[in-house]
């Protein structure tokens, strides 16, 4: 039986693979689903790594077992770009329209990880790049009533859903330091706490409310769940 490993950026999306998706995966078939913060959790809990790093850790991880699968759930919001540090794919996303974004950033990663791993005996559907539009807490925005009562505050259903009413999707609140989707939660409720507020909306709203209003994080899980088949 297969494994899933999660790279993970942070505790919020740490939180969020052990208490929701996890018993989903493990459900589909995975022997076990286990998140892994990137980087070294003494010295950062949050915040992403350059890519050097984070891809040094997905090709270990890959190489230590053959019946390991790896994934990634990062902000693309928050990936770096400047030299040294820079994200794959990154810096050309940032110019090619909304719906082209993520796939230029996961398809660049893969293209180095497939050229790293090399040879006729890696089976590239082992890893599946997933990065996060914008970010975390966009995905929230998918049930505004289920998020505001699930944070005790009723009262800032109206605004997250005119918030959400001015997007295509939860997926397209967009990046700027100002308009992120946890910028905007935050102004209208300091006390928001992303680990906790966080993961106490996405138990609340659900994955298949979630998976119905975010398409790309729904076509994720479909490449998640198609290996746990496998």
């Amino acid at each position: 039986m297969a494994g899933l490993y999660v790279h993970v950026e942070g505790p919020t999306e740490e939180t969020a693979v052990r208490e929701v998706l996890r018993d989903h995966l493990v459900q589909q078939g995975f022997y076990y689903v286990v998140p892994i913060l990137v980087g070294d959790p003494r010295k950062s809990r949050g915040g992403i790594v350059a890519w050097k790093v984070a891809k040094k850790e997905i090709l270990r991880h890959l190489k230590e077992s053959p019946d390991r699968y790896v994934t990634t759930m990062v902000d693309y919001y928050g990936l770096p770009q400047s030299e040294g540090s820079a994200w794959p794919g990154r810096a050309e996303a940032s110019i090619v329209p909304f719906a082209q974004k993520a796939s230029t950033v996961e398809n660049a990663m893969m293209a180095e990880i497939v050229a790293e791993m090399g040879g006729d005996d890696f089976y590239p559907n082992r890893f599946i790049p997933f990065v996060v539009m914008h970010e975390f807490e966009a995905l929230l925005f998918s049930d505004c009533a289920r998020f505001s009562s699930s944070v005790e505050r009723p009262d800032l259903e109206a605004s997250f859903q005119q918030i959400r009413n001015a997007f295509g999707s939860p997926e397209e609140i967009d990046d700027s330091p100002n308009t992120a989707p946890s910028k905007r939660i935050m102004r209208l409720m300091p006390e928001y706490q992303k680990p906790l507020f966080g993961n106490l909306a996405l138990l609340e709203i659900g994955l298949e409310r979630i998976r119905a209003e975010c398409q790309h994080f729904n076509r994720w899980l479909e490449r998640v769940e198609q290996a746990a088949h496998a």
